[in-house]
């Protein structure tokens, strides 16, 4: 009897983890985001999970906990279970957020299962149509004999985007007063009446349209070498060595997710990203799409942490 009710207490408990799992596997897959719909973000989210649903024969659900950064939706997915059911659409300010923010109520690096990087995204520097200066050379003359007198537009304090013009200034030894928005919307608005601001680092995806119009100066791209997409328009690293600046988005989990679940997600979103329409549609915006295992995607971060902090810690830069 004792033997009989052992057996049956084992069973019992395997059917359950048996259940458990089956569970798992049929429950909704939930990608957080931290940033409004129709966004960047947002759009990235949506298009690979439409795709992962697809893959994995699951429903997969994007919800957006836009707030502080990134962080209120950061901090929901630290908190979740590592069961893989609960996944975090991130971006650059995942990393910048370690330094930039004094306090956060979670680790960026330590409460997080990386499992890829979706895409990269650089910037340009734009300026108003009516803008004393044709290049970045003119640009950084005109700024060093006119300290204080040219103002940059931050469309998102924290983002990538204000610690490019950061880097710029600090890369350039200029004094370039910062104008904050709330958001790039408003920022870019301001930039095409050419009568409020000077200054803009801007997503490659925001400002193509303009490009090759008389609406706006484009003075240099922020990534290593020109862009087919801004044909003519060189690099900014052609006129300040070393200078590169790009967004990054990718996929979290919480921290401690078994191994074989990181796997299986990570196959889900190689399968999204590797698509000729995904790959077609990152071309048309000048993004690039990386590929990247978990283990190098966690590299990166870590390595994306001190790069950003070191820019944060020289450039006194600060959130309102």
């Amino acid at each position: 009897m004792k033997l009989n009710r052992r057996w049956t207490i084992g069973a019992l408990a395997a059917l359950a983890l048996v259940q458990t799992v089956a569970a798992q596997n049929t429950r909704p897959l939930t990608i957080v985001v931290g940033a409004t719909p129709g966004g960047s973000t947002d759009t990235l989210a949506r298009v690979i999970a439409q795709s992962m649903g697809t893959t994995l024969g699951r429903t997969v659900i994007v919800e957006n906990k836009p707030g502080a950064g990134g962080n209120i939706a950061a901090q929901q997915v630290a908190k979740s279970d590592p069961s893989g059911n609960t996944l975090l659409m991130s971006f650059t300010s995942h990393t910048i957020n370690a330094t930039l923010f004094k306090k956060l109520p979670f680790d960026p690096v330590a409460d997080f299962t990386p499992i890829t990087m979706v895409a990269q995204v650089p910037s340009v520097l734009v300026a108003r149509k009516n803008a004393p200066f044709n290049d970045i050379a003119g640009l950084i003359d005109y700024a060093k004999k006119n300290p204080g007198k040219l103002t940059f537009a931050i469309g998102g304090q924290g983002s990538s985007l204000h610690l490019a013009a950061e880097q710029f200034k600090l890369a350039t030894q200029t004094d370039i007063v910062n104008i904050p928005y709330k958001g790039t919307g408003p920022a870019l608005t301001d930039l095409l009446s050419a009568s409020t601001v000077d200054l803009m680092f801007a997503s490659t995806i925001n400002v193509l349209p303009h490009y090759k119009s008389a609406t706006l100066k484009f003075l240099g791209v922020s990534s290593p070498k020109p862009l087919a997409q801004f044909e003519g328009l060189p690099a900014i690293a052609q006129a300040v060595p070393g200078y590169q600046s790009q967004a990054w988005f990718g996929l979290f989990g919480p921290a401690h997710m078994p191994k074989d679940v990181v796997d299986k997600l990570y196959g889900a979103v190689k399968v999204a990203i590797a698509s000729p329409d995904f790959r077609k549609r990152m071309e048309s915006e000048a993004a690039t799409v990386p590929t990247m295992t978990p283990a190098q995607f966690a590299a990166f971060i870590k390595k994306d942490v001190d790069f950003w902090g070191d820019i944060v810690r020289k450039s006194g830069a600060t959130v309102e």
